[in-house]
């Protein structure tokens, strides 16, 4: 038992680590307002605050107590949370990640001479789980098309990668319809060109064969309609007016919460 943190392993840094709970679900911010003559309150519904994640940690007898310091400091260089986050992998569930970074101090109970225990605490800013292997779809001709979601249990921000030939002009599009709500792309957009619509972070480019930016996208869209894929079934259907639809390649982005 361990868990990997931005491609490094517990193992491979002398630290035993084990999970002692698991949180089902991350904590919820609730919106009530109290209402003067109602009994109780006004629910304005709820959303996600941030996970956190612990997990407990020993160090087996070294050599000396110089040695147990060294695997101490060893650690301190490898998860310094000043770095940022980074990309935490728990063996007991390897199919996902969480983003995280330390958020309290570490401080190591000392065991006979040269052995240590302790617990760290993780802080996921981004609640949700993604998974390591994601889900794709890729559909090479207009109509109605079928992209079945078996990984996560919630809803997901997908990345559409888009290809085909939209001239200028509102009379020429590529219309792609997720889920009843409909990414129409104006253009213009060229061969050899692929845009990039991002619906977790809410924004679109173009980028060349290399992958290298060349615009911003945006103003290809003609409504900021970001596509969201659902657990289970979704329909798509895809057509174009006075366009070359040549491509959609969807990235799931499946998650848990």
């Amino acid at each position: 038992m361990g868990f990997t943190f931005n491609g490094v392993t517990s193992k491979s840094m002398k630290i035993r680590a084990r999970l002692t709970s698991w949180q089902a679900s991350p904590a919820l911010r609730n919106f009530y307002e109290t209402v003067p003559g109602k009994a109780g309150v006004e629910d304005f519904g709820c959303d996600s605050a941030e996970r956190t994640v612990k997990v407990e940690c020993s160090i087996f007898p070294q050599k000396n107590f110089p040695a147990l310091v060294a695997v101490l400091d060893g650690m301190a260089e490898w998860l310094d949370p000043t770095k940022g986050q980074g990309q935490l992998i728990l063996d007991d569930v390897p199919d996902r990640y969480f983003m995280a970074r330390l958020s309290e101090a570490v401080d190591c109970e000392r065991l006979l001479r040269s052995a240590g225990q302790f617990t760290l605490s993780f802080i996921c800013p981004d609640p949700y789980a993604y998974a390591l292997t994601d889900e794709t779809y890729i559909f090479s001709e207009t109509g109605t098309h079928m992209a079945v979601r078996h990984t996560g249990n919630t809803d997901s921000y997908p990345v559409y990668a888009l290809k085909g030939v939209v001239p200028s002009g509102t009379s020429s599009y590529i219309s792609i319809v997720t889920g009843g709500s409909e990414l129409r792309v104006t253009g213009p957009l060229s061969a050899g060109e692929t845009l990039l619509v991002d619906s977790a972070l809410v924004t679109a480019k173009v980028v060349d064969s290399s992958g290298n930016t060349l615009r911003n996208g945006l103003p290809l869209l003609a409504e900021l309609n970001f596509p969201v894929l659902g657990k289970g079934h979704n329909t798509i259907n895809i057509s174009a007016a006075n366009s070359t639809f040549t491509e959609l390649k969807i990235q799931a982005g499946s998650r848990w919460r």
